[in-house]
Order: structure tokens, then C-alpha cells, then sequence
């Protein structure tokens, strides 16, 4: 049972909080704030990050082994077969499908593409050195599909919110990628921190800052209240923080940035839910 979470990720809920973050920021901005929207959401963002992780458990098996943080993974260290993990995924992607099915068909389109998506997420860091956009845009389909669940309508908060939210994710994820750097360039893994080089942390910064100027905007435009706001300062000043933790790239400190943006998208929720 303990190989069948940490191969779902529930023992490390980091990625699912990351996920769900965005998608209850769609669920308020949006007007629809409902128990039942709300509860059909978390449940499926629970259920798709473990599946994902489930997907790059499977296509990563080979490598996992070579690589520090993700050497004691279950298949790496072989506590479950890649039998067992297809069998796991099965179960995983028809849950997801009974939840599919209580929302409405423009939904389920806009699930068909975040599920394309995350299947040849693990694939992409072996031929380009971009998988942490392919990640941010998994992460980021969510919104477009609260939308179509509640409103049936995509309004600019919507895509202001997806560009906010693919920013930040590829900084986040470059920062996380940054650990794993020294791992991934002796196996021939390819990422954006590898990518980016000794602009990392410049092109890191950047991206935050779209992010925040994306989410004024969204602020301006749905006239939400000083607190929206902020929040949204004490995340910029978070970013301040991360910056300062990645300036000499040492892994624990880049480890400990990436973890920060918990709170990061935390803060931003709990500004839209007061407003």
C-alpha cells in the first residue's frame, strides 16, 4: 500500500496542491463557487495528478534509478511491477471518467486535450529541452475547463489566467528542475534549467513577473478588493524570497523555492476567495 502512494504521489501532495491551486482561482473568478463544481474539481484534480504521476513513473522506470531524488521511486527500486502501475492507472483514468461524465460535453473535450497532454508529458524531456511549458500548459487546463463547466464561455480572465498560470509553472518547475540538473545531464535528461543555463534565474524571474502583472490585470478587470491585492504583494515578495534561495543553485535551497510556491498560489486564492 505504501508503494501504491508514493507511485500516486499522495505521500508528497506538493504537485497535487500546485494543481489545485489554479483551479480553485478559476472556480471563484469564474462566479460559480457551487459545493458540488467545487468538490467534482478537487476530486478530479486529486485523481489526474496521481494519474499523471503514475504515466511518468511508467515512462521514466529506465532512468530513475540514475537519478538522486527520484532513485527510491517504486519502480526504480522495483516494490511494483510496471504491471502493477498500468493496472493502477487503469482504475485511476475511470474515476476520472465517472467525474467526467457529471459535467457537460464542452468539459469532456477540454479533458480529452489535458489528458493527450500529460501522456506525452514524459516523453518530452528525452527530445526537448521544454517539458516544463508541456507541464505548465497540463496545469493550466483546468481553468479552461471550470469555465466550460460553469459559464460555457471563455472570457479574457480565463486565458489571462492560463498565461498566469503556465509563467509561473515553468519558473516553479525550473527551479525543481535545478535539483536534478547534475543527474540529468550525465543521463541525457533535458530540461528548462538546463536549457536556460546561466540565465536561469534571470529567465526565472521574468516569468514570475508576467505571472503577477497577468493576475493585476485579472484583478482589475473583475474589480476585486484591496486584499485580492494583498496577497498578491506578499506572493511577489515570495518570489523575492525564491530568487534569493536559488542565487548560488545549490540543490537543497532550489528544493526549498519550488516547495515556497505552495504558499505562492495559496496567497492568491485566499485573496480571490475574500474578494
Amino acid at each position: 500500500m505504501r508503494a501504491y502512494l508514493q507511485l500516486m504521489r499522495l505521500d508528497r501532495p506538493i504537485g497535487t496542491l500546485l494543481l489545485l491551486w489554479p483551479t480553485l482561482w478559476a472556480i471563484w473568478l469564474a462566479g460559480h463557487p457551487s459545493v458540488y463544481i467545487t468538490l467534482v474539481f478537487v476530486l478530479g484534480v486529486v485523481v489526474m495528478r496521481s494519474a499523471g504521476c503514475v504515466i511518468n513513473d511508467y515512462a521514466d522506470r529506465h532512468f530513475d534509478g540514475y537519478v538522486e531524488r527520484t532513485k527510491n521511486r517504486p519502480l526504480a527500486r522495483g516494490a511494483l511491477s510496471p504491471q502493477n502501475a498500468l493496472w493502477t492507472l487503469l482504475v485511476l483514468l475511470v474515476i476520472a471518467l465517472l467525474l467526467l461524465l457529471t459535467l457537460n460535453q464542452l468539459s469532456w473535450f477540454i479533458a480529452g486535450l489535458a489528458l493527450l497532454t500529460a501522456l506525452i508529458y514524459p516523453f518530452m524531456k528525452r527530445y526537448t529541452h521544454l517539458p516544463q511549458i508541456t507541464l505548465g500548459i497540463a496545469f493550466s487546463w483546468g481553468i479552461p475547463m471550470v469555465y466550460a463547466a460553469t459559464i460555457e464561455q471563455f472570457p479574457l480572465t480565463c486565458w489571462l489566467l492560463c498565461l498566469a498560470n503556465i509563467c509561473w509553472t515553468v519558473a516553479y518547475d525550473t527551479e525543481y528542475a535545478m535539483v536534478d540538473r547534475d543527474d540529468d545531464l550525465k543521463i541525457g535528461i533535458k530540461s528548462t534549467a538546463i536549457l536556460f543555463g546561466h540565465h536561469d534565474k534571470l529567465i526565472i524571474g521574468i516569468l514570475q513577473l508576467i505571472a503577477v502583472s497577468c493576475l493585476i490585470i485579472i484583478g482589475l478587470n473583475n474589480h476585486l478588493a484591496i486584499i485580492y491585492y494583498l496577497g498578491l504583494l506578499i506572493a511577489s515578495l515570495l518570489f523575492i524570497y525564491q530568487q534569493w534561495l536559488i542565487k548560488d543553485r545549490d540543490r537543497n535551497r532550489c528544493f526549498n523555492a519550488f516547495m515556497n510556491n505552495n504558499l505562492v498560489g495559496c496567497l492568491i486564492f485566499v485573496g480571490i476567495f475574500f474578494s
